[in-house]
């Protein structure tokens, strides 16, 4: 309760006389909900060291004046990389140039601190990480799964990528056997990635009949492919827990989004969107296992259940992470992370049960605590707002500043 949070905050402040950066007199969304009245937030090096009712000291201090601190926002669900420019070395080479550090700035300046892409080429999202960690590239922190992968001929490498060779060979891993599946699970284990996407299905308005079809405006007739089959999506999921990985599966359907809760999958990548969510066991069996369910609205709005779907799972108290599906060629990067924001709004949920989905629900999707709350010890990655953005989501394009990892990394004032 507001109370207890308060009562907290008053004793973290026991703490050194003088911090690095203090933000007073700030209302505090403290990545569930509000907290009563108005806190100083202090910083020592990268971590939130206090939330205090009582004033603080600090080297360099910023009056909020009644404005709103709350955790820099979380997009889980991105594609970086420009899937129709990439198309060989040179057009690689020219985009991480000419395009990859605007583009990065771009989500800073809309207030969200870190993105996790879940389907650019390993070897260029995996550098573009380190040098983001090493700060000779100015971004958002970077979570990345490397390549997604995909059954052979599946989506998106027979969709997407189905008219770019090289691009499909970097971006997806098409696999067919169980021992590829692991194989490819361990390597980019071994490279470090911060988690593991496999790809169930595609964008599909049916499924049944002889063949399986993947139906977007872009191939009007259908390109046919291949589902993940169900004993290498088992494998993925297992080799990824094995290996300490967070697994979640992309899935359109409700058989399919069954099969892969069934098979061990942390979370669902766009969950159910082709079709209305009427199977309500399906609801009971993600709240069972604690799927995060992760709608991606921005992107798949055109379908006309995927906002009555995305409030059933809310409603029923299902975890729910933001993320917006966003990739090069529509919209802008970061602008689009806000839009799925107010979408979600549009679908039923409140403004506090989003702001908690690109927060603290988006952190429990990437698995890392350290992120999406205000409270000490944390990261410090932080949105200064003029106005309450629980009242109002738009409110989220109302920034002061973007501080990250401690750092003064957007000041609008």
């Amino acid at each position: 309760m507001p109370q207890e949070s308060e009562a907290m905050g008053s004793t973290e402040a026991r703490g050194p006389a003088t911090y690095d950066l203090v933000i007073s007199r700030a209302h505090v969304f403290d990545g569930r909900q509000a907290l009563a009245g108005l806190y100083d937030v202090a910083i020592i090096g990268g971590e939130i060291a206090s939330v205090s009712a009582e004033p603080l000291r600090g080297r360099r201090e910023v009056d909020a004046a009644g404005g709103w601190v709350m955790p820099g926002l979380i997009d889980t669900h991105i594609h970086f990389y420009d899937v129709r420019a990439v198309s060989d070395p040179s057009s690689m080479r020219a985009f991480e140039e000419n395009e990859l550090p605007g583009k990065l700035g771009l989500f800073l300046d809309h207030g969200i601190t870190t993105i996790k892409s879940v389907g650019d080429p390993t070897g260029g999202i995996l550098d573009t990480r380190a040098k983001i960690a090493a700060g000779t590239l100015r971004g958002p922190r970077l979570l990345a799964t490397g390549c997604g992968i995909t059954g052979r001929d599946g989506h998106p490498a027979s969709t997407v990528f189905g008219g770019n060779p090289w691009a499909r060979e970097r971006f997806t891993g098409e696999v067919d056997s169980v021992q590829q599946i692991r194989d490819l699970v361990h390597h980019l284990a071994d490279r470090k990635v911060d988690a593991i996407k496999l790809l169930s299905e595609g964008a599909c308005a049916h499924s049944g009949g002889p063949k399986y079809l993947w139906q977007n405006p872009a191939f009007p007739d259908g390109v046919e492919l291949e589902r993940l089959p169900l004993d290498l999506l088992r494998a993925g999921i297992e080799t990824g827990h094995e290996r300490g990985l967070r697994v979640t599966v992309h899935t359109t359907q409700q058989a399919a989004a069954r099969e892969a809760i069934e098979a061990g999958a942390d979370g669902l990548e766009h969950g159910v969107t082709v079709e209305p969510l009427t199977d309500h066991s399906l609801i009971e069996l993600m709240l069972e296992h604690r799927i995060t369910y992760t709608p991606t609205i921005w992107i798949d709005d055109a379908h006309p259940d995927a906002r009555g779907n995305l409030k059933k799972v809310a409603e029923a108290g299902v975890h729910i992470a933001l993320g917006s599906d966003t990739f090069s060629g529509r919209g802008l990067f970061g602008a689009n992370t806000l839009e799925e924001a107010g979408l979600m709004v549009a679908a039923g949920m409140t403004p506090t049960q989003v702001l908690a989905a690109g927060t603290s629900g988006a952190s429990r999707q990437c698995a890392r605590p350290d992120l999406g709350t205000v409270a000490p010890g944390k990261r410090a990655d932080l949105l200064v707002l003029n106005a309450d953005p629980t009242a109002d989501i738009g409110n989220l394009r109302d920034l002061s500043m973007v501080i990250l990892n401690g750092g003064l990394a957007v000041d609008k004032r």
